[in-house]
């Protein structure tokens, strides 16, 4: 009986505290508020919002996108991409602060690869920029790139448009780093810089087209010490290579660029390039026009998450799925036979709604 009691009374203790440590849910005119105020706090909430798949917090993340939307749009959008080891995370630092010595601000959105069997994150790109990350005009959001490809999450657009809106003149994309693979970023930003490593066999891989004539500035890195004579070289060939490749519906024409994260050479004028490119497509009208077609992607990219999340909320599906899967590797089903059964499956859920 006494501990009955005594079980009794931690439970009801227990529910006590979970009542006054549980937080009330933001509204999205609390959101919005915090957000256009610069509450960097709020800002990381609402990114954790749009990032999340369930049904509440996607449908108060919508109302939060229409609702702030109008106040995003003023910053320099600029991908970075590279290979793993390249320096990534050390350029961008080294950049950023260039930028904010300048009061400007700058929200740095770094993407790490997702775990394909526990979909976890290490997520270490702010401890890799540590003082960056201290400074006040600065936000550095690391995010997971789920089932996502291209580079990037499949909320990365919308973080961005929460940054633009919390005031901040400058958006930097760090993309996963796997290669050749990451062209969605190109389609999110103004600019979209490569960097790329001295020596490292790649230099002949640049009259190659994929990701090299979608850059509009390679920047070789690590050009320090014994390998500035390497870096000039690299330059040299990356610059050359770049010459035969088409011209760019922009009308800029690339730069080659070589820089240290170390002695901070070369940051000014990877800065500098990046305002002409600006001045140059806005006064040609390309900017605006690539704004709007990436509008249109995006519309694309949201719809097909749309299906994706569609998809889930019908009980039967995964069940089946996993079913036709099973057949398929027992060799009683072909990919395409399982495909169209579960396509129509899919139709005759969303007939009896």
């Amino acid at each position: 009986m006494v501990n009955q009691d005594v079980s009794s009374k931690f439970r009801n203790l227990g529910h006590i505290l979970s009542k006054k440590t549980l937080k009330p849910r933001l509204t999205v005119n609390e959101y919005a508020s915090g957000i256009l105020n610069g509450d960097r706090i709020i800002l990381a909430k609402a990114i954790s919002l749009v990032e999340s798949n369930l049904q509440a917090d996607r449908e108060q993340a919508s109302q939060l996108i229409e609702e702030i939307i109008d106040k995003a749009g003023q910053a320099i959008r600029i991908g970075i991409t590279g290979v793993p080891g390249v320096g990534k995370s050390t350029f961008i630092e080294a950049l950023g602060k260039h930028v904010t010595n300048q009061k400007k601000k700058i929200a740095v959105l770094t993407i790490d690869p997702s775990s394909q069997l526990t979909r976890g994150s290490i997520l270490g790109d702010k401890t890799r920029m540590d003082e960056l990350s201290k400074n006040e005009l600065a936000f550095i959001r690391p995010s997971a790139s789920g089932i996502a490809l291209g580079g990037v999450s499949s909320s990365t657009r919308e973080a961005m448009i929460l940054c633009e809106a919390a005031g901040y003149e400058v958006i930097i994309i760090e993309t996963v780093g796997v290669g050749q693979s990451e062209v969605t970023v190109k389609g999110m930003v103004d600019f979209f810089l490569l960097l790329m490593l001295a020596g490292a066999g790649d230099e002949l891989q640049g009259i190659k087209k994929g990701i090299m004539e979608m850059a509009d500035a390679v920047v070789i890195t690590k050009a320090d010490g014994d390998n500035v004579k390497h870096a000039s070289e690299a330059q040299a060939d990356y610059q050359q290579a770049l010459h035969l490749l088409p011209p760019k519906a922009s009308g800029w024409k690339p730069q080659v660029l070589t820089c240290s994260s170390f002695t901070k050479k070369g940051v000014p004028e990877v800065w500098d390039a990046i305002l002409k490119f600006k001045h140059h497509t806005q006064a040609s009208g390309f900017f605006t026009e690539n704004r709007l077609n990436q509008q249109a992607i995006w519309l694309q990219e949201y719809f097909q998450r749309l299906l994706q999340v569609d998809f889930q909320r019908f009980a039967g599906l995964p069940v089946e799925m996993k079913y036709l899967q099973k057949m398929i590797i027992d060799k009683k089903m072909s990919v395409h036979e399982a495909g169209n059964k579960l396509l129509a499956s899919y139709h005759a859920a969303i007939k009896h709604l």
